[in-house]
Formats: structure tokens, C-alpha cells, sequence
């Protein structure tokens, strides 16, 4: 946390609820139109699972741009990536720093009717658990890109992931945020996520 180095992972999924949502007083009870986890949506008769009422990040992106524009979805995904430093500067100074550990979050972001993203909450234990084939391979990943950033340089070279090339070993499917070892600021700028 001091210096603060953080990455955001290049895949990530969008949750969305069986029933469409209403600001009806009439509606409020109902979780099905306000909880998108799958403990809850799962039983909702119209709930698919084949994708468990998942989107991978890219399909939302693609779907915000044919929506919205490429001008705003890029910006909305900017918000993102600068709400998720500005979290983890507003902590920095009372999280124990401990070169020795490392940190996974999930990060429940919602956005309004303008893109606007607001964020819920910040999983500190994110779940891990798959409900789908895409849920799976996600998460492995995930799993497998976080394992090879805090390997040490010198970890056996027979453990490694022979798949990727030694520049895509050590980061994977990660994109920093920021690190300010080196003075990066990559919430700031432009980046191929997601």
C-alpha cells in the first residue's frame, strides 16, 4: 500500500436481475428487480443458467458503445478505473502495509441511466466460487494472473505458466492502476480495459 501498486484485471463480468427494474413504491420488495446475486436470482423462474445473468465486461462495453457512443462509454470506464484508486488512496494511510502480502478486491460498481458508475461496495474477499463454464475460466485466470504477480523472480522456473511469453507472465490479464514506485498513474489515461 506504501508506495501503492495496484492492477485491474482485463476480465470481469456485468450482474444484471431477471426482472427489470421500476422505481415503483409497489416494486420495492421485490429482490428479484434490486439484488443481482446469483444466491438470489437463481430462484427467479426466468433465470438462465447457461450464463447466470452474466455479461463479460467486453459484451457490456460493446453494448454501452452501440448505446451510448464510444466518447462516453470510454469515460465511464475512466470513472471506474479512477474511483477504484481514489478507494484505495483513501485507505492507504491505515491499511497495514506488509511487503509480504497482497490484497485480491472485487468491486461492485452500478451504473445509472447516464453511465455515471457508483460504487457499492468493495469485496475484500471477493467470491472465487463459478456458477458457469465463463465463470470458471474467469475466475481461474484471475486466480492463475494474481499467483504469477506475487511469485517471487526466482520461484522455479517449472511452476511458471509456459503459455505466455515472460513479459505477459508476470501481469497476465492485469493492467496497472498505478504505481508509485515509478510514478505511473494509469487510471488516468487511456488503456485497453476492458
Amino acid at each position: 500500500y506504501n508506495p501503492l501498486r495496484a492492477y485491474v484485471h482485463k476480465q470481469g463480468f456485468a450482474r444484471f436481475c431477471t426482472a427489470k427494474y421500476s422505481s415503483s413504491p409497489t416494486d420495492l420488495d421485490n429482490v428479484l428487480m434490486h439484488l443481482t446475486n446469483v444466491s438470489v436470482q437463481k430462484h427467479s423462474e426466468d433465470y438462465n443458467e447457461d450464463h447466470g445473468g452474466k455479461w463479460h465486461i467486453k459484451n457490456l462495453r460493446l453494448y454501452l458503445q452501440a448505446t451510448y457512443g464510444g466518447e462516453l462509454t470510454e469515460k465511464c470506464f475512466q470513472l471506474i478505473r479512477a474511483m477504484i484508486y481514489h478507494s484505495l488512496k483513501a485507505v492507504q494511510s491505515i491499511v497495514i502495509n506488509d511487503k509480504h502480502c497482497f490484497e485480491l478486491y472485487g468491486y461492485d460498481v452500478l451504473l445509472d441511466a447516464n453511465l455515471k458508475p457508483w460504487l457499492i461496495e468493495v469485496n475484500a474477499s471477493p467470491s472465487l466460487s463459478a456458477t458457469t463454464a465463463s465463470d470458471l475460466a474467469l475466475k481461474t485466470g484471475v486466480i492463475n494472473d494474481v499467483l504469477n504477480i506475487v511469485f517471487p523472480e526466482d520461484f522455479p522456473e517449472s511452476n511458471k505458466n509456459n503459455n505466455r511469453s515472460d513479459a505477459a507472465w508476470k501481469t497476465g490479464d492485469f493492467l496497472p492502476v498505478v504505481d508509485e514506485l515509478c510514478g505511473f498513474q494509469g487510471w488516468q489515461t487511456r488503456m485497453d480495459w476492458p
